[in-house]
Order: C-alpha cells, then structure tokens, then sequence
C-alpha cells in the first residue's frame, strides 16, 4: 500500500460507507484487537483552522466487542474492500470476536503498525487518532421515529471521531 496525502483524498463517503461497508478495527498486536463491520459512519472536517481537521466519525453500539478495543486505544483504522470481500465483512459484522477468532474463517490477513491493526487486502485504509467521543442519547433525537427504527433495544451508540492521520490505497 502506499500512503497518500489527505489533501489528495477524493471519494463518496456515501458509497464507501453505506453501501460498500469498512471494517472498524482498534488494537496493535495480534492477540489484543479486535474488528466490526460498519455501515454507519461520516468523513469530513472540524474544528482547527484552514478547513479543519480530516475527521471519520464512527458509531459502535454498547454490546459491540469493538466498543473494548476503541475504548482502550488510542488509534483505530477504517479499512474498506473490494466487492470480492463482501461476504468475509458480512461474517465480521455478524459473529463476535469475543466468541472465536472470526477473522480466521474470512480470507483477511491483520496488520498492525505502531497505532492501529488493519488489513492487507483493504484497498483503502484510514489511521484515525480519536478527538472526542460522545453517548447518543434518547432525550436528544428531534425525530422520534429514528429511535423507533433503529433502537428498539434502547442500545444507543457510541459516536467517535477520530482524525484522519494517514491514509493508504492499493498501489
């Protein structure tokens, strides 16, 4: 992979996330991280000045084994995929890694450098250092039919935002 300048950073982060998924992955070494599929998430900019700082915003909800991981850390990655890896991204979000070691029953190989894992056949990965985090809460939604829809459980999700401080593509 080869590491681009953020400035150079040009998708639709629609696609990318919603459609396309990324796995969320926070840990350093191979017997201490973990990794979830997401399909939620935002990249964009805030605070700082001359445009902001590059920032991803994810979401992980309290009973996700992930939550542990980017909780402990520092650092967490963004790696997304080619379509040819959906099916491994669908198991990842499906099974939980406190419960076997999923990434073993997928065609993925883990990385790991001195901030976050991440996963060689990504075709794109985000090292992102978390800012800020924040609990959604239910006395905050204007619109009451998203909790209706997505929260029946009254699991709410953790938000994270985290800066975008390196970014590698596929050569």
């Amino acid at each position: 992979m080869k590491k681009i300048d953020v400035k150079d950073f040009v998708l639709n982060p629609y696609t990318k996330i919603a459609k396309e998924w990324m796995l969320i992955t926070a840990g350093t070494s191979k017997d201490s991280y973990n990794t979830m599929t997401a399909s939620w998430g935002h990249l964009g900019s805030i605070w700082g000045h001359g445009g902001g700082k590059p920032t991803a915003v994810i979401y992980i909800r309290p009973q996700r084994y992930t939550k542990k991981f980017v909780e402990e850390n520092d650092y967490f990655s963004l790696s997304f995929f080619d379509e040819e890896y959906k099916n491994d991204l669908s198991y990842l979000g499906s099974h939980s890694g406190k419960d076997e070691d999923k990434v073993a029953k997928t065609k993925l190989t883990p990385s790991f450098n001195d901030k976050a894992a991440y996963f060689n056949e990504a075709n794109m990965v985000l090292i992102c250092k978390k800012l800020y985090k924040q609990d959604i809460k239910e006395e905050n939604f204007i619109d009451k039919s998203v909790i209706e829809e997505n929260y029946p459980l009254k699991d709410f999700h953790t938000m994270y935002i985290g800066e975008i401080e390196e970014i590698y593509i596929k050569d």
